[in-house]
């Protein structure tokens, strides 16, 4: 018999639009972040991540790619949601390359049971390129004007100013319904 887990029945679904290099990204998910891993977990809201790598053609650089493919990578490693919080509260101050693949190694080794074979050998070989493509495409084609965006069943979470601060954002979720 399989079990259902709770998120993956919940009644409303979170669509979170980022780029790993994006300081708003950052600065959303350590104040949004708790509140939408909360809510998941209590099995109110599921969470789906897109997450693209726009900033390295804006800005230069391959940082943005080298830790998307490096979240896409823990995924397989069943560790994404840890790491992906250790990775916005390490994003480095460096806007170019910062994200190396021997950085995200060091960030991995702040998430128990992550490092391991498999996922080193994804960070450092490029891995999850196509994955990346296609992710890259959806947030182009998704009509996003910049992220973070966050979406609650296909609507914007507003005010804007309420993805940067915890309580706003958790009253901008409660004015939706979700508690």
């Amino acid at each position: 018999m399989e079990q259902t887990r709770p998120m993956d029945s919940a009644p409303h679904t979170v669509k979170v639009l980022e780029d790993p290099r994006c300081p708003y990204c950052a600065k959303f998910e350590t104040e949004a972040g708790p509140k939408l891993a909360e809510l998941a977990a209590d099995g109110k809201i599921k969470i789906e991540y897109t997450i693209a790598s726009f900033l390295d053609a804006n800005l230069g650089g391959s940082g943005s790619a080298n830790a998307a493919r490096a979240l896409r990578a823990s995924v397989d490693a069943g560790k994404f949601p840890q790491f992906h919080a250790a990775l916005y509260a390490s994003q480095p101050k460096e806007s170019i390359d910062g994200f190396t693949p021997a950085f995200l190694l060091t960030v991995a080794d702040k998430v128990p049971g992550l490092r391991g074979a498999a996922f080193d050998k994804a960070v450092g070989s490029g891995a999850h390129a196509d994955w990346l493509a296609r992710a890259e495409k959806a947030v182009e084609t998704s009509g996003a004007r910049g992220t973070p965006t966050v979406l609650l069943d296909g609507k914007p979470v507003g005010p804007d100013d309420a993805l940067y601060e915890a309580a706003a954002f958790a009253k901008a979720l409660k004015a939706r319904g979700i508690g």
